[in-house]
Protein backbone atom coordinates (compact mmCIF):
# COMPACT_ATOMS: atom_id res chain seq x y z
CA UNK A 1 0.00 0.00 0.00
CA UNK A 2 1.63 3.35 -1.11
CA UNK A 3 2.31 5.40 2.26
CA UNK A 4 0.15 8.62 2.40
CA UNK A 5 1.54 11.50 4.03
CA UNK A 6 0.24 13.64 6.67
CA UNK A 7 0.61 17.02 7.49
CA UNK A 8 -0.72 18.64 11.26
CA UNK A 9 -3.89 20.18 10.77
CA UNK A 10 -4.73 23.24 13.21
CA UNK A 11 -5.23 23.43 16.99
CA UNK A 12 -8.93 22.56 17.52
CA UNK A 13 -8.93 26.16 19.25
CA UNK A 14 -8.44 28.42 16.38
CA UNK A 15 -11.62 26.57 14.81
CA UNK A 16 -14.88 29.04 14.53
CA UNK A 17 -17.24 26.21 14.53
CA UNK A 18 -17.50 22.64 15.68
CA UNK A 19 -19.32 20.42 12.45
CA UNK A 20 -22.45 18.56 13.59
CA UNK A 21 -22.87 19.94 17.25
CA UNK A 22 -26.07 19.23 18.57
CA UNK A 23 -28.59 22.17 18.35
CA UNK A 24 -30.28 23.29 21.70
CA UNK A 25 -33.30 22.46 19.32
CA UNK A 26 -33.13 20.09 16.84
CA UNK A 27 -36.69 21.37 15.00
CA UNK A 28 -34.39 24.23 14.33
CA UNK A 29 -32.12 22.71 11.80
CA UNK A 30 -32.77 23.00 8.32
CA UNK A 31 -33.14 19.65 6.36
CA UNK A 32 -30.50 20.83 3.68
CA UNK A 33 -28.34 22.65 6.31
CA UNK A 34 -24.45 20.88 5.55
CA UNK A 35 -21.19 20.80 7.58
CA UNK A 36 -18.37 19.89 6.12
CA UNK A 37 -14.92 18.03 7.69
CA UNK A 38 -11.61 18.12 5.93
CA UNK A 39 -9.52 15.38 6.75
CA UNK A 40 -5.94 14.48 6.14
CA UNK A 41 -6.16 10.86 6.16
CA UNK A 42 -9.84 9.11 5.22
CA UNK A 43 -9.78 5.28 6.04
CA UNK A 44 -13.61 4.59 4.39
CA UNK A 45 -14.05 1.25 5.70
CA UNK A 46 -13.57 -1.02 2.79
CA UNK A 47 -10.73 0.43 -0.03
CA UNK A 48 -7.62 2.50 0.33
CA UNK A 49 -7.10 5.33 2.21
CA UNK A 50 -6.99 8.72 0.56
CA UNK A 51 -5.19 12.14 1.48
CA UNK A 52 -6.62 15.43 1.50
CA UNK A 53 -10.38 14.62 1.57
CA UNK A 54 -13.33 15.90 2.31
CA UNK A 55 -17.26 14.53 3.78
CA UNK A 56 -20.34 16.61 3.38
CA UNK A 57 -22.54 15.93 6.16
CA UNK A 58 -26.53 16.64 6.09
CA UNK A 59 -28.01 17.92 9.50
CA UNK A 60 -31.34 17.21 8.71
CA UNK A 61 -30.87 13.63 7.36
CA UNK A 62 -27.72 12.53 9.37
CA UNK A 63 -26.58 11.72 5.80
CA UNK A 64 -23.57 11.70 4.42
CA UNK A 65 -23.71 14.22 1.01
CA UNK A 66 -20.38 13.97 -0.26
CA UNK A 67 -16.95 12.55 -0.51
CA UNK A 68 -14.15 13.82 -2.51
CA UNK A 69 -10.92 15.14 -2.88
CA UNK A 70 -10.76 18.94 -0.80
CA UNK A 71 -9.90 20.46 -4.49
CA UNK A 72 -13.34 19.27 -5.82
CA UNK A 73 -15.62 20.34 -3.05
CA UNK A 74 -18.81 21.92 -4.35
CA UNK A 75 -19.55 25.70 -3.80
CA UNK A 76 -22.61 24.43 -1.28
CA UNK A 77 -19.72 22.65 0.91
CA UNK A 78 -16.93 25.23 0.32
CA UNK A 79 -18.85 27.91 2.12
CA UNK A 80 -20.76 25.76 5.30
CA UNK A 81 -19.41 25.84 8.41
CA UNK A 82 -16.16 23.50 8.16
CA UNK A 83 -13.83 21.54 10.68
CA UNK A 84 -10.03 20.02 9.58
CA UNK A 85 -9.09 17.08 11.14
CA UNK A 86 -6.45 14.87 10.83
CA UNK A 87 -7.36 10.92 10.20
CA UNK A 88 -11.34 9.88 9.40
CA UNK A 89 -12.95 6.89 9.54
CA UNK A 90 -16.52 4.90 10.13
CA UNK A 91 -17.85 4.62 13.31
CA UNK A 92 -16.03 1.56 15.04
CA UNK A 93 -18.34 -1.21 15.52
CA UNK A 94 -18.75 -4.19 18.96
CA UNK A 95 -20.58 -7.19 17.10
CA UNK A 96 -19.93 -9.40 20.35
CA UNK A 97 -20.73 -7.59 23.51
CA UNK A 98 -23.50 -7.94 26.28
CA UNK A 99 -25.03 -4.85 28.20
CA UNK A 100 -25.87 -6.76 31.25
CA UNK A 101 -25.77 -4.62 34.08
CA UNK A 102 -23.85 -6.08 36.33
CA UNK A 103 -20.64 -5.44 37.95
CA UNK A 104 -20.10 -9.51 38.77
CA UNK A 105 -20.03 -11.79 35.65
CA UNK A 106 -21.45 -14.32 37.23
CA UNK A 107 -24.47 -16.19 35.48
CA UNK A 108 -26.41 -16.45 38.69
CA UNK A 109 -25.93 -12.43 39.40
CA UNK A 110 -27.48 -12.03 35.81
CA UNK A 111 -30.79 -12.87 36.68
CA UNK A 112 -30.86 -12.22 40.43
CA UNK A 113 -31.88 -8.34 40.36
CA UNK A 114 -34.47 -6.61 39.57
CA UNK A 115 -34.41 -5.71 35.56
CA UNK A 116 -34.59 -2.47 36.55
CA UNK A 117 -31.07 -2.29 38.66
CA UNK A 118 -29.74 -3.25 35.08
CA UNK A 119 -30.62 -0.90 33.02
CA UNK A 120 -29.23 1.94 35.36
CA UNK A 121 -25.73 0.28 35.63
CA UNK A 122 -25.99 0.20 31.92
CA UNK A 123 -25.96 4.01 31.30
CA UNK A 124 -22.19 3.82 32.12
CA UNK A 125 -21.38 1.67 30.08
CA UNK A 126 -23.18 2.68 27.02
CA UNK A 127 -21.85 5.85 27.45
CA UNK A 128 -18.17 4.91 27.66
CA UNK A 129 -18.41 2.92 24.64
CA UNK A 130 -19.88 5.41 22.70
CA UNK A 131 -16.86 7.92 23.94
CA UNK A 132 -14.34 4.83 22.90
CA UNK A 133 -15.50 5.26 19.64
CA UNK A 134 -18.02 2.56 18.77
CA UNK A 135 -21.00 3.97 16.96
CA UNK A 136 -22.76 1.13 17.10
CA UNK A 137 -23.34 -2.72 18.67
CA UNK A 138 -24.05 -5.85 18.23
CA UNK A 139 -25.02 -7.12 21.73
CA UNK A 140 -25.53 -10.65 21.81
CA UNK A 141 -27.56 -11.51 24.84
CA UNK A 142 -28.37 -8.59 27.45
CA UNK A 143 -30.90 -5.93 28.25
CA UNK A 144 -29.39 -3.77 25.45
CA UNK A 145 -32.49 -3.61 23.85
CA UNK A 146 -34.53 -2.34 26.70
CA UNK A 147 -31.55 0.34 27.53
CA UNK A 148 -31.92 1.57 24.55
CA UNK A 149 -35.31 3.16 24.83
CA UNK A 150 -33.65 6.06 26.54
CA UNK A 151 -31.11 6.70 23.80
CA UNK A 152 -33.75 6.58 21.30
CA UNK A 153 -35.58 8.90 23.91
CA UNK A 154 -33.02 11.19 23.81
CA UNK A 155 -32.43 10.65 27.36
CA UNK A 156 -29.10 9.25 27.49
CA UNK A 157 -26.18 8.85 24.99
CA UNK A 158 -25.43 5.48 23.82
CA UNK A 159 -24.23 3.09 20.65
CA UNK A 160 -27.02 2.09 18.30
CA UNK A 161 -27.86 -0.75 19.46
CA UNK A 162 -28.35 -4.12 17.14
CA UNK A 163 -29.52 -6.42 20.33
CA UNK A 164 -30.31 -10.12 20.43
CA UNK A 165 -32.55 -10.06 23.40
CA UNK A 166 -31.40 -12.73 25.53
CA UNK A 167 -28.85 -15.81 24.01
CA UNK A 168 -30.82 -19.61 23.75
CA UNK A 169 -29.65 -22.27 24.91
CA UNK A 170 -30.28 -25.46 26.57
CA UNK A 171 -31.08 -26.88 30.05
CA UNK A 172 -27.78 -27.86 31.52
CA UNK A 173 -25.45 -25.97 29.22
CA UNK A 174 -23.64 -22.97 28.83
CA UNK A 175 -26.56 -19.95 29.40
CA UNK A 176 -27.80 -22.33 32.78
CA UNK A 177 -27.56 -21.03 35.93
CA UNK A 178 -27.10 -24.10 37.29
CA UNK A 179 -26.32 -23.22 40.83
CA UNK A 180 -29.33 -22.02 41.65
CA UNK A 181 -32.45 -23.86 41.82
CA UNK A 182 -34.39 -24.78 38.09
CA UNK A 183 -37.72 -23.97 39.26
CA UNK A 184 -36.00 -20.16 39.66
CA UNK A 185 -34.12 -20.12 36.95
CA UNK A 186 -37.05 -21.08 34.29
CA UNK A 187 -39.40 -18.66 36.33
CA UNK A 188 -36.64 -15.99 35.02
CA UNK A 189 -35.30 -17.63 31.64
CA UNK A 190 -37.68 -20.43 30.70
CA UNK A 191 -40.09 -20.11 27.46
CA UNK A 192 -43.58 -21.43 29.39
CA UNK A 193 -46.09 -19.13 30.71
CA UNK A 194 -44.74 -19.64 34.28
CA UNK A 195 -41.64 -17.47 33.06
CA UNK A 196 -42.80 -13.77 34.88
CA UNK A 197 -41.60 -12.20 31.73
CA UNK A 198 -40.91 -14.72 28.69
CA UNK A 199 -38.20 -13.82 26.76
CA UNK A 200 -37.17 -11.10 29.06
CA UNK A 201 -33.76 -12.12 30.61
CA UNK A 202 -29.77 -11.89 29.34
CA UNK A 203 -30.08 -15.58 28.58
CA UNK A 204 -33.12 -18.20 27.64
CA UNK A 205 -33.44 -21.94 28.30
CA UNK A 206 -34.99 -23.49 25.36
CA UNK A 207 -35.16 -27.82 24.77
CA UNK A 208 -36.44 -29.94 22.23
CA UNK A 209 -37.17 -28.14 18.84
CA UNK A 210 -40.91 -26.03 19.85
CA UNK A 211 -39.20 -24.62 22.57
CA UNK A 212 -36.80 -24.08 20.24
CA UNK A 213 -39.19 -22.09 17.89
CA UNK A 214 -40.72 -20.23 20.85
CA UNK A 215 -37.92 -18.98 22.00
CA UNK A 216 -36.86 -17.25 18.77
CA UNK A 217 -40.35 -15.68 18.31
CA UNK A 218 -40.11 -14.15 21.67
CA UNK A 219 -36.87 -12.24 21.25
CA UNK A 220 -38.27 -10.88 18.26
CA UNK A 221 -40.97 -10.17 19.60
CA UNK A 222 -39.42 -8.32 22.52
CA UNK A 223 -37.29 -6.55 19.76
CA UNK A 224 -34.47 -8.74 18.57
CA UNK A 225 -32.50 -7.43 15.12
CA UNK A 226 -30.51 -10.70 15.46
CA UNK A 227 -30.91 -14.71 17.04
CA UNK A 228 -27.80 -15.54 19.40
CA UNK A 229 -27.83 -19.34 19.98
CA UNK A 230 -25.09 -21.24 22.11
CA UNK A 231 -24.29 -23.95 20.59
CA UNK A 232 -21.32 -25.43 22.52
CA UNK A 233 -19.97 -25.28 26.29
CA UNK A 234 -18.52 -22.03 27.59
CA UNK A 235 -15.75 -20.61 29.45
CA UNK A 236 -17.70 -18.63 32.07
CA UNK A 237 -20.11 -21.44 32.64
CA UNK A 238 -19.24 -24.02 35.11
CA UNK A 239 -21.11 -27.01 34.73
CA UNK A 240 -20.03 -27.63 31.00
CA UNK A 241 -16.82 -28.21 28.26
CA UNK A 242 -16.36 -25.90 25.87
CA UNK A 243 -15.47 -28.59 23.24
CA UNK A 244 -18.87 -30.32 23.88
CA UNK A 245 -22.14 -29.55 21.44
CA UNK A 246 -25.09 -28.41 23.28
CA UNK A 247 -27.60 -28.47 20.64
CA UNK A 248 -28.75 -31.37 18.61
CA UNK A 249 -28.98 -30.77 14.34
CA UNK A 250 -32.81 -30.56 14.72
CA UNK A 251 -32.66 -27.77 17.53
CA UNK A 252 -30.61 -26.10 15.45
CA UNK A 253 -31.99 -26.43 12.18
CA UNK A 254 -35.30 -25.27 14.15
CA UNK A 255 -33.74 -22.38 15.45
CA UNK A 256 -31.83 -21.32 12.51
CA UNK A 257 -34.72 -21.54 10.36
CA UNK A 258 -37.32 -19.51 12.04
CA UNK A 259 -34.54 -16.81 12.83
CA UNK A 260 -34.36 -16.39 9.15
CA UNK A 261 -38.23 -16.70 8.31
CA UNK A 262 -38.33 -13.42 10.29
CA UNK A 263 -35.25 -11.85 8.43
CA UNK A 264 -32.76 -12.08 11.20
CA UNK A 265 -29.26 -13.07 10.46
CA UNK A 266 -28.27 -15.84 13.86
CA UNK A 267 -25.08 -15.75 16.01
CA UNK A 268 -23.86 -19.30 17.10
CA UNK A 269 -21.29 -19.51 20.12
CA UNK A 270 -19.06 -22.35 19.43
CA UNK A 271 -15.94 -23.04 20.58
CA UNK A 272 -15.86 -26.53 20.19
CA UNK A 273 -14.99 -27.99 16.82
CA UNK A 274 -18.15 -30.17 16.91
CA UNK A 275 -19.91 -27.06 17.11
CA UNK A 276 -18.71 -24.92 14.87
CA UNK A 277 -19.19 -27.64 11.71
CA UNK A 278 -23.17 -27.93 13.06
CA UNK A 279 -24.26 -24.44 13.02
CA UNK A 280 -22.22 -23.75 9.73
CA UNK A 281 -24.07 -26.49 8.11
CA UNK A 282 -26.99 -25.43 9.89
CA UNK A 283 -27.08 -21.96 8.28
CA UNK A 284 -25.01 -20.11 11.25
CA UNK A 285 -24.55 -16.54 9.80
CA UNK A 286 -21.39 -15.72 12.02
CA UNK A 287 -19.39 -18.05 14.43
CA UNK A 288 -18.65 -16.53 17.72
CA UNK A 289 -15.49 -17.51 19.46
CA UNK A 290 -14.31 -20.28 17.19
CA UNK A 291 -12.10 -21.62 19.90
CA UNK A 292 -11.02 -24.68 18.61
CA UNK A 293 -11.49 -24.32 14.63
CA UNK A 294 -8.59 -25.90 12.47
CA UNK A 295 -8.33 -26.20 8.71
CA UNK A 296 -11.26 -28.13 7.75
CA UNK A 297 -13.51 -25.96 9.84
CA UNK A 298 -12.27 -22.65 8.17
CA UNK A 299 -12.16 -24.07 4.94
CA UNK A 300 -16.37 -24.87 5.08
CA UNK A 301 -16.38 -21.25 6.98
CA UNK A 302 -14.71 -19.68 3.87
CA UNK A 303 -16.66 -21.25 1.26
CA UNK A 304 -20.00 -20.47 2.84
CA UNK A 305 -19.60 -17.07 3.51
CA UNK A 306 -19.34 -17.51 7.22
CA UNK A 307 -17.94 -14.75 9.44
CA UNK A 308 -15.93 -15.53 12.57
CA UNK A 309 -16.16 -12.85 15.30
CA UNK A 310 -13.44 -13.98 17.11
CA UNK A 311 -13.63 -12.18 20.63
CA UNK A 312 -10.06 -11.92 21.84
CA UNK A 313 -10.28 -8.85 24.23
CA UNK A 314 -12.09 -11.09 27.10
CA UNK A 315 -9.03 -13.73 26.59
CA UNK A 316 -6.39 -11.18 26.83
CA UNK A 317 -7.96 -9.07 29.74
CA UNK A 318 -8.79 -12.48 31.82
CA UNK A 319 -5.73 -13.69 31.55
CA UNK A 320 -3.90 -10.76 33.12
CA UNK A 321 -6.78 -10.96 36.16
CA UNK A 322 -6.73 -14.68 36.73
CA UNK A 323 -7.61 -14.47 40.72
CA UNK A 324 -10.95 -12.62 40.04
CA UNK A 325 -11.99 -15.79 37.95
CA UNK A 326 -13.70 -18.68 39.96
CA UNK A 327 -11.56 -21.80 39.95
CA UNK A 328 -13.14 -23.80 36.71
CA UNK A 329 -13.60 -20.64 34.60
CA UNK A 330 -9.67 -19.91 35.27
CA UNK A 331 -8.73 -23.60 34.08
CA UNK A 332 -10.69 -23.30 31.24
CA UNK A 333 -9.71 -19.59 30.55
CA UNK A 334 -5.72 -21.04 30.94
CA UNK A 335 -6.41 -23.93 29.19
CA UNK A 336 -8.00 -22.81 25.81
CA UNK A 337 -6.45 -19.27 25.36
CA UNK A 338 -3.41 -20.71 23.00
CA UNK A 339 -5.43 -22.89 21.53
CA UNK A 340 -8.14 -19.95 20.70
CA UNK A 341 -5.28 -17.42 18.98
CA UNK A 342 -3.88 -19.92 16.70
CA UNK A 343 -7.79 -20.71 15.59
CA UNK A 344 -7.74 -17.10 14.60
CA UNK A 345 -4.85 -17.25 13.35
CA UNK A 346 -5.89 -19.90 10.72
CA UNK A 347 -8.91 -18.50 9.89
CA UNK A 348 -6.84 -15.46 8.99
CA UNK A 349 -4.77 -17.15 7.03
CA UNK A 350 -7.57 -19.33 5.02
CA UNK A 351 -9.56 -16.25 4.02
CA UNK A 352 -12.56 -16.14 6.55
CA UNK A 353 -14.27 -13.08 6.85
CA UNK A 354 -13.26 -11.70 10.11
CA UNK A 355 -15.54 -9.60 12.32
CA UNK A 356 -14.59 -7.67 15.61
CA UNK A 357 -16.10 -8.21 19.34
CA UNK A 358 -15.48 -8.08 22.77
CA UNK A 359 -17.23 -10.20 24.61
CA UNK A 360 -17.17 -7.59 27.19
CA UNK A 361 -19.94 -8.02 29.59
CA UNK A 362 -18.73 -6.21 33.02
CA UNK A 363 -19.48 -2.91 34.08
CA UNK A 364 -17.03 -2.71 36.90
CA UNK A 365 -14.74 0.02 36.17
CA UNK A 366 -11.46 -1.75 37.25
CA UNK A 367 -12.08 -4.54 35.15
CA UNK A 368 -9.28 -4.78 32.51
CA UNK A 369 -12.47 -5.44 30.01
CA UNK A 370 -15.13 -3.30 31.26
CA UNK A 371 -17.56 -1.33 28.44
CA UNK A 372 -15.35 1.25 27.01
CA UNK A 373 -12.20 -0.95 26.51
CA UNK A 374 -13.93 -2.31 23.33
CA UNK A 375 -10.71 -1.14 20.88
CA UNK A 376 -8.47 -3.65 22.50
CA UNK A 377 -10.45 -5.94 20.05
CA UNK A 378 -8.51 -3.78 16.92
CA UNK A 379 -4.96 -3.97 18.15
CA UNK A 380 -5.42 -8.45 18.77
CA UNK A 381 -6.66 -8.64 15.00
CA UNK A 382 -3.58 -7.23 13.69
CA UNK A 383 -1.73 -9.48 16.47
CA UNK A 384 -3.99 -12.54 14.82
CA UNK A 385 -2.51 -11.26 11.53
CA UNK A 386 -4.89 -9.11 9.78
CA UNK A 387 -3.57 -5.67 8.71
CA UNK A 388 -4.15 -2.34 10.54
CA UNK A 389 -6.62 -1.68 7.17
CA UNK A 390 -7.97 -4.78 7.24
CA UNK A 391 -8.52 -4.65 11.35
CA UNK A 392 -10.42 -1.38 10.81
CA UNK A 393 -12.44 -2.97 7.63
CA UNK A 394 -13.06 -5.94 10.29
CA UNK A 395 -14.26 -3.52 12.36
CA UNK A 396 -16.18 -1.49 10.87
CA UNK A 397 -18.23 -2.61 7.03
CA UNK A 398 -17.65 -6.15 8.53
CA UNK A 399 -18.77 -6.04 11.68
CA UNK A 400 -22.28 -4.03 10.33
CA UNK A 401 -22.71 -6.91 7.86
CA UNK A 402 -22.92 -9.19 11.08
CA UNK A 403 -26.53 -8.42 10.92
CA UNK A 404 -27.28 -10.28 7.85
CA UNK A 405 -31.05 -9.12 6.07
CA UNK A 406 -31.00 -6.09 8.54
CA UNK A 407 -27.38 -4.57 7.65
CA UNK A 408 -28.22 -0.92 8.05
CA UNK A 409 -25.83 2.31 6.34
CA UNK A 410 -23.72 1.95 8.51
CA UNK A 411 -19.91 1.30 8.54
CA UNK A 412 -18.53 3.17 5.63
CA UNK A 413 -17.59 6.59 4.71
CA UNK A 414 -19.41 6.99 1.20
CA UNK A 415 -22.57 9.15 0.04
CA UNK A 416 -25.72 8.16 1.23
CA UNK A 417 -24.71 6.23 4.35
CA UNK A 418 -25.22 6.98 7.90
CA UNK A 419 -22.76 10.09 9.33
CA UNK A 420 -21.34 7.89 11.96
CA UNK A 421 -17.45 8.51 12.00
CA UNK A 422 -14.43 9.59 14.39
CA UNK A 423 -11.66 11.48 14.10
CA UNK A 424 -8.16 10.91 15.42
CA UNK A 425 -4.85 12.91 15.98
CA UNK A 426 -3.15 10.02 14.78
CA UNK A 427 -2.51 7.84 11.96
CA UNK A 428 -4.26 3.96 12.96
CA UNK A 429 -2.53 2.80 10.08
CA UNK A 430 0.66 3.19 11.62
CA UNK A 431 0.19 2.56 15.38
CA UNK A 432 -3.45 0.60 15.31
CA UNK A 433 -2.87 0.39 19.11
CA UNK A 434 -4.27 4.30 19.21
CA UNK A 435 -7.63 2.93 19.06
CA UNK A 436 -7.67 1.02 22.27
CA UNK A 437 -6.94 4.57 23.96
CA UNK A 438 -10.07 6.31 24.21
CA UNK A 439 -8.54 9.66 24.70
CA UNK A 440 -7.03 9.19 21.61
CA UNK A 441 -10.37 9.03 19.61
CA UNK A 442 -10.87 12.94 19.37
CA UNK A 443 -14.14 13.47 17.71
CA UNK A 444 -17.06 11.37 17.57
CA UNK A 445 -20.19 11.53 15.22
CA UNK A 446 -23.46 9.69 15.28
CA UNK A 447 -26.15 9.96 12.74
CA UNK A 448 -24.16 13.73 11.76
CA UNK A 449 -24.61 14.84 15.31
CA UNK A 450 -21.07 15.41 17.68
CA UNK A 451 -20.92 13.71 20.48
CA UNK A 452 -17.16 13.89 21.64
CA UNK A 453 -15.04 16.71 20.81
CA UNK A 454 -11.66 18.04 23.08
CA UNK A 455 -12.57 20.31 25.99
CA UNK A 456 -16.53 19.61 25.66
CA UNK A 457 -18.62 17.89 27.69
CA UNK A 458 -21.95 16.85 25.86
CA UNK A 459 -25.30 15.50 27.48
CA UNK A 460 -28.91 14.94 25.23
Amino acid sequence: MTQIPITSPPSSDTLPYISGEPSTNSDNVNIGEEICILTNLLIPGRGEPQSEMAVGISLGTGKITFVGPQSTLPATLASAPCLHVHSLLPGLWDCHTHFAGTTHVDFPDMIVKNPAVYGAINVRGFYDTLMAGFTSVRDVGSFAIETYEAVKAGLILGPTVYGAGAAIGITGGSCDAVTLPLDFVNSRQGTSVSNTCPGCSTLQLADGPDECRKAVRQQIRRGAKCIKVVATGGILSTSDDPQNRQYSNEELRVLIEEATLQGRAVACHAHGKAGILAAVRAGAHTIEHGSYLDQEAADLMRDRGVTLVATRHVIEASLKHLDKLNPETREKMVSVSHQHLEAYRTAVRTGVKIALGTDVCSSDLKSLDCHGTNGHEVSLAVKAGLTPLQAIEAGTINSAETLGPLTPMKGLIKVGWDADMIALDDNPLENIDVLAVPDKVKYVWQMGKLVKAPGRSFWP
